[in-house]
Formats: C-alpha cells, structure tokens, sequence
C-alpha cells in the first residue's frame, strides 16, 4: 500500500500509549492497533482530527505516500 501509516513514531516522541489515545478519540484499542499497523482502508477526518489534536501534530506527521 502506498500510504505508510507512521501514527506508532508520533506516539512515541509524544510518550502517549494506545489505551491513552484511543479512549482520548473514542476507538478501540485493536481500532486503533489496526490503524497504527496499516490494516485500515479508510480514516475518517474527525478521528484523524482528534488524533492529531491530541498528539499536537499534522496529518502529514501520521500519513505519509510513497509510490
């Protein structure tokens, strides 16, 4: 898949664990496992809004494209 999900990398330089955040945007645990390890095939803009909120960064920081 050409977008790299790098959502587990800004969680770290923030020190914010899964259970932490996902209580924070209103997923679950594996949700958000999922979404950390690329198995999603679609992100909502408010979640993807409430993640970046919350860890203070850009969409660009989660989502990256490489062809």
């Amino acid at each position: 898949m050409p977008i790299i999900v790098n959502l587990d990398v800004e969680m770290a330089k923030k020190k914010v664990k899964s259970k932490e955040l996902a209580e924070h945007v209103g997923i679950s645990k594996q949700n958000l496992s999922l979404l950390k390890n690329g198995k999603v095939k679609g992100l909502r803009f408010k979640t993807l809004e409430k993640i970046c909120a919350y860890l203070d960064c850009q969409p660009g920081d989660i989502l990256q494209y490489k062809p």
